[in-house]
Formats: C-alpha cells, sequence, structure tokens
C-alpha cells in the first residue's frame, strides 16, 4: 500500500521549498491545472509516502491544533543534523510541543502553512 497525505495551500512554491530544501525531501513530480489544481508530490524516491500539497482558486481552510503533526524520524545522525542545520540557516524557531513526548524525543517547528512538525530524536 502507498500512502499519501494531501493538504491544500496559499502557497506551493514556498511549501514546496520549505519541504524540500529544509527537510530534505525531494520533488516526486507535479502537475498543472488538473480540475483547477496545481500541485506537487514530495517525499524520497525509495519510500512508500508521499506528501501532495495543492493550490487552486480556493483559500485553503486549515484547521488543526497542536497535537496534529508530521512526524519525521531521520535515518541517522548525519541526515539528522543537516536538517537541523537547513532549520537554523533558515531562521526557523523552535517551539515546545504540547505532548511532553516529543518535548523529549524531537524538535517542534512550523511550516510555512502554521502546520506543525516534528523532528524525531529517535530511530525508527
Amino acid at each position: 500500500m502507498i500512502f499519501r497525505a494531501a493538504r491544500h495551500t496559499h502557497n506551493l512554491e514556498v511549501i514546496s521549498k520549505f519541504y524540500v530544501d529544509v527537510l530534505n525531501l525531494e520533488l516526486l513530480g507535479s502537475f498543472k491545472n488538473h480540475d483547477g489544481y496545481d500541485g506537487v508530490f514530495i517525499g524520497k524516491q525509495e519510500c512508500d509516502w508521499h506528501l501532495e500539497f495543492t493550490i487552486s482558486k480556493h483559500k485553503a481552510q486549515h484547521t488543526f491544533d497542536e497535537d496534529d503533526l508530521f512526524v519525521f524520524y531521520p535515518q541517522n545522525e548525519k541526515e539528522y543534523s543537516l536538517i537541523l542545520k537547513n532549520i537554523h540557516q533558515n531562521n526557523i524557531s523552535l517551539s515546545v510541543p504540547k505532548n511532553p513526548y516529543w518535548a523529549k524525543n524531537g524538535i517542534l517547528i512550523q511550516d510555512p502553512d502554521g502546520y506543525n512538525i516534528i523532528i524525531s530524536h529517535l530511530k525508527t
């Protein structure tokens, strides 16, 4: 089974740049004017999951709370360190997660849409 998490955004270019340049994911594909939507697929080539972000003339209405998270598990210390470096180079603020588990086992940042992302210290 392949998993895709899809979310509408206000700025496809900014959100794409964030997930590719900051989190070191790959742009796997894109589409233009598919029934009024443009979009991108972002993930890793070797994985059976990816994120889809779309934009259209319809305004994105995000309704999430502090416990709605994307959680990423870097596979090794090198990958984790590179993500941290990217976070600092892009002046992205760290926040304190509501869930104490994540406060101990990861760092919390927000993507350009304000969605919470955990970068875990743990190995999967």
